[in-house]
């Protein structure tokens, strides 16, 4: 108990300013680094749009057909959507052609040491026994998950847009390759909740992963925020970390 208690105070004070010898590391390449800023912009964009199309939180005056707002806010809907899908191609290419923290071993904690870890990784975040968190470059196994679970997601959410959108023109191209969503979920209505209720995924996930980085940045020195802009980030020379 008193070993844990001091490891949560010694967190809770501010941390010392960085010393010693750092080398740097390269991370993640340019399409990477673009393909995460493009996401968040897109996701941020279809949040707030997809809200507003299921449920209207304001209407301006006048007829429908003087201001087209609904029209607009459908057309931002679906663009952000097409530059998330491009996202996703890039994202998917770069699982192969990457290099050794982007491929697709990456993202997933295959490996016994990595569920090992992955333990070790959550009771460092709830503040148990913090001091035995292990060091890792790239991502930890508990953001494997994550990131893994989040690329799932928005799977079925772009699946499940494209139904829906196929809607406006049966018969079409994309109505034709996602017709068979609603039978699978039980017909369309249920399309839009699946749709709908995942939205709230990214809800919680987006606060999260931000404090997250920020906490990492702040208690850890980790340059996690800098990473994604810069590529790279400085590493202290006596760390060992698994996944180097």
């Amino acid at each position: 108990m008193s070993g844990t208690r001091e490891a949560k105070l010694s967190l809770a004070h501010k941390v010392p300013p960085p010393t010693g010898a750092y080398r740097w590391v390269y991370l993640w390449e340019w399409p990477i680094r673009i393909m995460h800023w493009l996401a968040v912009a897109g996701i941020l964009t279809l949040v707030v749009t997809g809200l507003y199309i299921g449920r209207p939180y304001f209407m301006t005056g006048g007829e429908a057909s003087s201001h087209f707002l609904m029209g607009r806010v459908r057309f931002a809907h679906f663009t952000a959507a097409a530059v998330l899908v491009m996202t996703g191609i890039v994202r998917g290419y770069w699982l192969f052609m990457g290099n050794r923290y982007e491929r697709l071993r990456a993202l997933f904690p295959l490996r016994r040491r990595d569920w090992v870890n992955l333990v070790r990784m959550v009771k460092f975040y709830l503040m148990i026994r913090p001091e035995r968190a292990p060091h890792y470059l790239g991502h930890n196994p508990l953001q494997q998950l994550s990131y893994t679970a989040l690329y799932a997601i928005t799977g079925v959410m772009v699946l499940s847009g494209f139904a829906l959108y196929g809607q406006s023109d049966p018969g079409g191209f994309i109505y034709s390759a996602t017709n068979w969503i609603g039978p699978l979920l039980g017909g369309m209505p249920n399309v839009r909740f699946v749709h709908h209720a995942l939205t709230w995924a990214f809800l919680i996930f987006v606060p999260i992963h931000v404090y997250l980085a920020i906490r990492a940045d702040h208690l850890e020195r980790t340059g996690v925020i800098s990473s994604i802009v810069s590529g790279g980030r400085f590493v202290p020379v006596d760390h060992h970390f698994v996944d180097e």
